[in-house]
């Protein structure tokens, strides 16, 4: 069976071992080491990666030889790495030297060792338990069978965060069975056999296997991001170390854009925005009340006027609906209004409304749709759609049906 390295070092970054198995896998080669430093996906942390160098092997050199390690899996109690296509390949007795990539696994245990704060918090103050972890490339997500407010997730992160700033030790423990039958630890299932404890005092004691780091003021700083309803009880987001500090600088930077466009101090954007939403709510309010008034005096000008063509490029979707609907009723034709001008590299583009009381408009939407590279479809007696075409040629066509 493979020594673990990483079980009592999980800062040895290189190392040395010999192969002893080599075989073709689902992703490419596989090789078993007789030890290694390479943590395997489990427990809902990924894992690790890193290179493997090849050494001599049995009378036979491989000098500057050079694998990449893309996965590592623990089948049946053993561990093999999956290794990305190379000229030459390794084989067994050869000693090589692995090295670890230590910014990921760094990473890792941040994030780990951050959730098992934040669970053993939680699970204390709740009385619940943690019913899934995924540390996944961006954030971390944790499940509880417990409903969670945001203001109560706030308590928690502060909470979370002081414990964190003491910089407590981690205890790793291996207790006997009797000492593991009277220990109050967190798990998922029984265990049984040689069980791994962590234990962060005061906060967390855990079943795991995962890398972790020595003191909790190697983690630097935990950021619950949402709390979500999930199953019956809760997902929590979360960011710890490295990727909690970059998710806080993209905050500033995009706060300095904020800042500088609002000519707002920094800890005054949200008054800032607050009051130019405001003030886009007002302006918002009163394009509605002009525009509808623009509608009942097209209405009242239109009545009984037979057909009816009308180009306005600032007209809502909403009221060109209104005027349509109205003039249908009243001008005792067609009635097309062209409304919502937009311009692009290829000219003009306007959307229509077309309606006839009681009328059958399909030839006549193909006919404007193939005259004006149009699209657009509906009922027979109302259309609605798009053309591609100035004012000048949506009005020539209108003249031409005439």
């Amino acid at each position: 069976m493979t020594i673990k390295l990483y079980d009592t070092d999980p800062y040895q970054t290189s190392f040395t071992a010999h192969v002893l198995d080599v075989r073709e896998g689902k992703r490419g080669l596989e090789v078993r080491l007789d030890r290694t430093a390479f943590y395997p996906e489990g427990g809902g942390q990924p894992w690790d990666t890193g290179t493997l160098e090849g050494g001599a092997a049995a009378g036979e050199a491989a000098p500057g030889a050079v694998w990449t390690v893309t996965e590592v899996h623990e089948r049946d109690g053993e561990i093999w790495h999956s290794l990305a296509p190379a000229p030459q390949a390794p084989v067994p007795g050869m000693t090589v030297t692995g090295r670890i990539d230590w910014a990921r696994r760094f990473d890792h245990m941040q994030q780990h060792s951050g959730e098992h704060i934040v669970s053993g918090l939680i699970c204390a103050r709740f009385g619940c338990d943690n019913v899934g972890f995924h540390l996944g490339r961006e954030v971390v997500e944790i499940d509880f069978n417990a409903q969670i407010t945001p203001e109560q997730l706030r308590e928690i992160q502060d909470a979370a965060n002081r414990y964190i700033w003491e910089d407590h030790a981690l205890e790793v423990l291996h207790p006997s069975a009797e000492e593991l039958a009277r220990l109050e630890y967190r798990s998922k299932k029984e265990l049984t056999g040689d069980v791994r404890i962590t234990r962060w005092p005061g906060a967390d004691t855990c079943a795991c296997c995962g890398t972790h780091v020595r003191r909790s003021g190697e983690i630097g700083l935990v950021w619950l991001l949402s709390v979500m309803k999930n199953k019956g009880g809760v997902r929590i987001e979360m960011l710890a170390g490295g990727r909690a500090f970059a998710y806080a600088q993209r905050l500033k930077e995009q706060n300095d854009t904020v800042m500088h466009r609002l000519s707002a101090k920094p800890l005054e954007t949200g008054a800032a925005v607050e009051r130019l939403w405001a003030e886009a709510e007002a302006l918002k309010a009163e394009k509605i009340r002009a525009q509808q008034q623009r509608v009942r005096e097209l209405l009242e000008a239109c009545a009984g006027g037979g057909d009816v063509l009308l180009l306005e490029p600032e007209l809502s979707a909403d009221s060109a609906r209104h005027l349509a609907d109205g003039l249908a009723k009243t001008c005792t034709g067609t009635c097309a209004v062209f409304f919502g001008k937009t311009d692009d590299p290829d000219g003009e583009v306007w959307r229509y409304i077309i309606a006839r009381e009681n009328g059958d408009l399909r030839a006549f939407g193909k006919a404007l749709n193939g005259a004006l590279d149009g699209r657009g479809g509906g009922r027979a007696n109302f259309l609605q759609g798009s053309v591609r075409a100035d004012e000048a040629a949506i009005r020539a066509f209108w003249e031409a049906q005439a």
